[in-house]
């Protein structure tokens, strides 16, 4: 006696066009092969290494676009302090995921500082000492008041989310990180800019690059939050694709306008915009790539300035 079919025959046979379909389309994606970060792009994002490296950029397009030559201890800073809080704020989150995985998914990231957690935790501490060191030796007076004010904005976000408080409205977690990440950025230029009052562009035409990459950097944090959820689209119901070609557009007209005013912002709003676009670009590529390889191409795109940097040194 032959076993009952899940399925009637006649069933099978209505349907089995449609399911033949679906089942060639399902071995199709599954046969494709995701492509992976290389080495050493996958170590520069779990190392904690890509936010000091767009933090050191950015800061450094905008001097340039200021026209203000920064001290070498002020990118150094910036770059010790990123790293120190975000190698902390992801063991934080490593040691808060594993006490409760299912309220708090964890990512290659956490599990890799987790790991190695014995060597992060002394070299961060060692990072922000020498933070420390370079605040109280190099740092002039005048620029202690605006940085302790960052420091204890930055302390005051990481703490709360770490205390799990909510926010209150509109701010969300993308944009209070776009907002703490651009100040940091732009703060010694801004600084460099007040003790020279002299040189460089008007302040009203330095902030444009400065608030377009602070949308930049909450689009940034958005598409990887979006992407880690799983997610397509925000609540508004716009990918990150069509976020970052709209922000290209926005990018390119505003460096169309300031043309004339000025080439250097203009120039780094196109880099900006080249960004957005690639951050767009990788939203639509997402299934080809490894979560790992889209988190660390989320921060590489970030770096288009570094060009604009290298044509500045050229001879003339």
């Amino acid at each position: 006696m032959s076993l009952p079919l899940a399925q009637p025959p006649a069933q099978d046979h209505l349907h089995g066009p449609v399911t033949g379909k679906v089942r060639r389309i399902a071995a199709q994606r599954t046969c494709v092969r995701r492509i992976n970060a290389p080495a050493l792009l996958a170590f520069w994002h779990l190392a904690s290494l890509d936010a000091p490296t767009v933090a050191v950029v950015w800061s450094l397009a905008f001097a340039w676009s200021a026209d203000v030559p920064l001290p070498i201890w002020a990118p150094m800073l910036l770059a010790l302090m990123a790293w120190s809080v975000y190698v902390g704020d992801r063991l934080l989150d490593a040691r808060t995921g594993l006490r409760a995985l299912e309220l708090h998914p964890l990512h290659e990231r956490h599990y890799f500082h987790w790991r190695h957690r014995r060597i992060f935790v002394p070299l961060a501490a060692v990072a922000a000492l020498v933070a420390v060191r370079i605040i109280l030796v190099n740092m002039p007076n005048r620029a202690v008041a605006p940085n302790t004010l960052l420091g204890a904005a930055a302390f005051a976000y990481f703490s709360g989310v770490h205390a799990h408080r909510k926010l209150p409205r509109p701010f969300t977690k993308e944009l209070l990180v776009g907002i703490i990440f651009t100040s940091g950025c732009m703060l010694p230029a801004l600084l460099r800019m007040r003790a020279s009052g002299a040189g460089g562009a008007p302040l009203g035409i330095f902030l444009v690059p400065v608030i377009f990459f602070a949308v930049l950097a909450w689009l940034n944090c958005h598409a990887i939050a979006q992407w880690e959820s799983g997610r397509a689209v925000c609540a508004s119901g716009a990918s990150v694709a069509t976020l970052g070609c709209s922000l290209a557009v926005a990018g390119v007209i505003l460096a169309c306008v300031f043309w004339v005013h000025d080439l250097r912002s203009a120039a780094l709003l196109v880099a900006g915009s080249a960004s957005a676009l690639l951050l767009a670009l990788l939203d639509r590529e997402q299934p080809r790539l490894t979560p790992l390889a889209l988190r660390a191409a989320a921060d590489l795109v970030l770096l288009t300035p570094v060009l604009l940097l290298a044509l500045a040194r050229l001879p003339r």
